[in-house]
């Protein structure tokens, strides 16, 4: 199922590449105007089950977040300080949310909080933080966004819901997020640009986990490697329980029929374009009545892009669609 929006994302031309609209929404240039979110944010440390412990930074709405909470969660290598993040903030906190900016493991400057590794199957404890800040902020609304990997983990805490719900998660917004990790990680090698900028992230977050552990971990072969394939494939072997990358991969996606349970009202947007997220994995999604998926033409990942502005569509419609976007309607793309 997909829907139509009144208010359709179309870029001016110059705007249209997918890989100039990937690389514009990680801009610092776009981070002006987040001075005032970020200085009235408050670290917070979650203390979650099995002594595990996320950074999230916490920005109360002087007005008394009456128009709830929403938790930010960023993509693979991000953290609570990517520009899509504080631009999504900046945004909703402009417009009466309180903001939290939720640090998966091993991302931002966390390396040092757990000593075990960052995993994209690390679910409960992300699940146990988000609920933490919705214990913490309530009794207003919680709202749950992602982006990329991000999303990812935003669509899986819904599914957990279903089995431990979340009472205060009103709605998830997943932008760009990665659902088959597998044809994801293949086309982000495919790509020159974008596979160095993440190997250059990934390989830096590595060595400082190495230098805070060193007895427990030695990434010299894996820093040698110049795919992410092949990274993933030497550290899941030497460092997860895991016994293939195909099998970690799996217990991640979330094609076919994932989502048919996902009963949190959610809202999914992705591009056409996407570089990094192929889009025939959207169109094979069996959703169900409380899930609406927007795809646009144009965005890349993660970026729709508006205008010189470097505004992004989904900054600007994200409040109504959290607060609005319990109703859904089936229609074509």
């Amino acid at each position: 199922m997909s829907t139509t929006c009144r208010d359709s994302f179309t870029p001016p031309w110059i705007l249209r590449s997918a890989l100039l609209q990937t690389v514009l929404a990680s801009r610092k240039i776009r981070t002006r105007g987040t001075k005032t979110v970020r200085r009235r944010a408050r670290e917070i440390i979650l203390a979650v089950d099995d002594g595990v412990r996320l950074q999230g930074f916490l920005s109360p709405h002087p007005k008394g977040n009456e128009r709830g909470t929403a938790v930010v969660i960023h993509g693979w290598e991000g953290s609570a300080e990517s520009a899509y993040v504080l631009c999504v903030a900046r945004h909703l906190y402009d417009q009466g949310f309180g903001v939290c900016r939720l640090n998966l493991r091993d991302h931002g400057n966390t390396h040092h909080l757990n000593q075990g590794l960052f995993y994209a199957t690390r679910l409960e404890e992300t699940y146990q933080a988000v609920k933490c800040i919705g214990e913490l902020t309530s009794p207003h609304p919680l709202y749950l966004v992602g982006f990329s990997m991000g999303g990812n983990f935003a669509l899986r805490i819904g599914l957990a819901c279903a089995q431990e719900p979340i009472p205060q998660l009103h709605h998830i917004a997943a932008i760009s997020p990665v659902v088959n990790p597998d044809k994801s990680t293949t086309a982000v090698d495919r790509f020159p640009m974008i596979r160095r900028y993440f190997i250059r992230k990934w390989k830096r977050s590595l060595k400082k986990k190495q230098q805070l552990f060193p007895g427990a971990y030695d990434f010299s072969q894996a820093l040698t490697e110049d795919t992410i394939r092949q990274m993933s494939v030497l550290l899941i072997g030497q460092y997860s329980l895991f016994p293939s990358l195909a099998d970690y991969f799996a217990a991640y996606t979330l094609t076919d029929d994932a989502l048919q349970t996902l009963h949190v009202p959610t809202t999914i947007i992705t591009a056409q374009d996407d570089p990094i997220v192929p889009v025939d994995d959207f169109h094979g999604l069996k959703l169900n009545q409380d899930t609406r998926l927007i795809v646009h033409r144009f965005g890349g990942h993660s970026g729709f892009i508006e205008g010189l502005t470097l505004k992004a569509w989904h900054e600007r419609r994200l409040a109504n669609l959290l607060t609005d976007g319990n109703s859904t309607r089936s229609a074509e793309p």
